[in-house]
């Protein structure tokens, strides 16, 4: 498990204390200041978000410095690449520098949908794979395609529009924790504008056609109106409960657009419109999260890396940059039915495809590649030659992402059926020999 230490320091060297050009706040009021560090390198990180009392939020400074106050009781940080701390403090340590020091990680991950997480043989199939082979993070539905929710939550909206009917997970408590001990990374999906159960029980805020009927999608599901307030309020609210429960990650999926004509909405279906509302909600989910220290991230279509416009669906990633820190291009070359400039059969180019996507987001974005975790196919092809995924196409797609140096990425199998092929194994200790 990668382990996160937590110092306080006795001592401080003069020399690093904040002063207020740093950072904008008066020397006078910061009797002490503290410091983020890599616990690997010793090094200082520039940039890492500090949250005080689950209230003000701070930015390192290039020295890996922040400010602290008299109230301050409560620090919490987290870093972009890196493993995330929090650490309570006695009035007398206020007057004392502290140390926060973060581990550097990047997740591997397996998606496990609102019924795999609740099947014991799928859950412990998946585990098994974690503990074999270089996996270490699991993507959970905290709130699955259909809309349901698979624990119990405290939410009243959830169980007014039947999300609760259907529990499979009984002790959400009981597997947070299990999985901590088995250092998981953990992060929540939430799906967010694709909703059966708030569309049917709430059809003043479903999507509707031209003439004023509820749309339904291919699958013959409701979609909700992004531009709806209490909407976003839901989804954040069960967002909230996923980093109450321990999350370390929320994702948001569905967080768009349905990418259909002759649809109406509560605001004019303009590009620009569409841009507010999905960027919006996350800047709104990311004000709200702050006091829980929890990673935020999007899926993202991965055409979004390659159109100069919003996709139709209100993606842009210039937009929602700044209000999460992790960009998911689903990166499924079987969903580039159109291929990409050089390479007009995705499945037979999985590398050429992940890479290059992730190469044209970084250059339309400007952001460092650590801020990117793709999606990668784990299914088998629907759109060309109908080839099975096997190890050969999944190490060709982690490769490019480790080429690219982007935080990780994550295996997307609907059916939550994977295999260990492709995937490194795990060194075996030799400490019992």
């Amino acid at each position: 498990m990668i382990l996160l230490t937590v110092l306080s320091m006795l001592a401080f060297n003069r020399n690093d204390r904040v002063h207020s050009g740093d950072t904008g706040y008066r020397s006078d009021l910061a009797l002490s200041t503290g410091k983020v560090l890599d616990a690997a390198t010793n090094m200082p990180l520039k940039g890492a978000i500090v949250t005080l009392n689950g209230i003000e939020v701070v930015q390192t400074d290039e020295n890996g410095l922040f400010p602290l106050k008299p109230a301050v009781l409560k620090i919490a940080a987290r870093a972009h690449g890196y493993t995330r701390a929090d650490l309570w403090i006695t009035p007398q340590q206020i007057m004392t520098p502290v140390e926060i020091r973060l581990n550097p990680f990047k997740p591997k991950a397996l998606y496990l949908t609102v019924y795999g997480i609740g099947d014991r043989t799928i859950r412990n199939a998946a585990l098994k794979f974690i503990s074999e082979t270089e996996l270490n993070s699991l993507v959970i539905d905290m709130k699955g395609d259909r809309g349901i929710i698979p624990y119990k939550s405290s939410i009243p909206l959830a169980s007014e529009i039947g999300a609760q009917r259907v529990i499979t997970l009984k002790d959400i408590n009981g597997l947070m924790q299990s999985l901590k001990e088995r250092g998981i990374y953990t992060i929540a999906r939430i799906v967010v504008f694709k909703d059966q159960l708030l569309g049917t029980a709430r059809p003043d805020l479903a999507v509707k056609t031209r003439d004023g009927k509820i749309w339904r999608d291919r699958e013959g599901l409701i979609w909700m109106d992004p531009s709806r307030k209490e909407v976003w309020d839901y989804n954040i609210d069960i967002a909230i409960e996923a980093a109450k429960n321990g999350f370390d990650e929320i994702q948001f999926d569905y967080v768009r657009f349905p990418d259909h004509n002759g649809l109406t909405f509560g605001i004019p279906n303009t590009e620009e419109n569409r841009v507010k509302a999905i960027s919006g909600f996350l800047m709104e989910a990311k004000r709200r999260l702050a006091p829980y220290n929890v990673f935020v991230a999007a899926d993202i279509f991965g055409y979004a890396a390659w159109n100069l416009n919003d996709t139709q669906i209100g993606q842009s990633i210039d937009h929602i940059a700044p209000h999460i820190d992790y960009i998911s291009l689903m990166l499924y070359p079987s969903g580039f039915h159109l291929g990409i400039p050089g390479y007009r059969n995705p499945v037979a180019n999985s590398n050429r495809i992940v890479y290059l996507s992730l190469k044209k987001a970084e250059e339309r974005s400007n952001l460092p590649t650590v801020r990117f975790r793709p999606w990668l196919q784990a299914f088998k092809d629907y759109a060309f030659d109908r080839r099975h995924f096997t190890g050969v196409e999944i190490r060709e797609q982690i490769k490019a992402v480790e080429d690219f140096g982007s935080n990780g990425w994550m295996l997307w199998n609907p059916r939550n059926i994977y295999s260990s092929d492709g995937l490194q194994k795990k060194a075996v200790s030799m400490s019992n020999s």
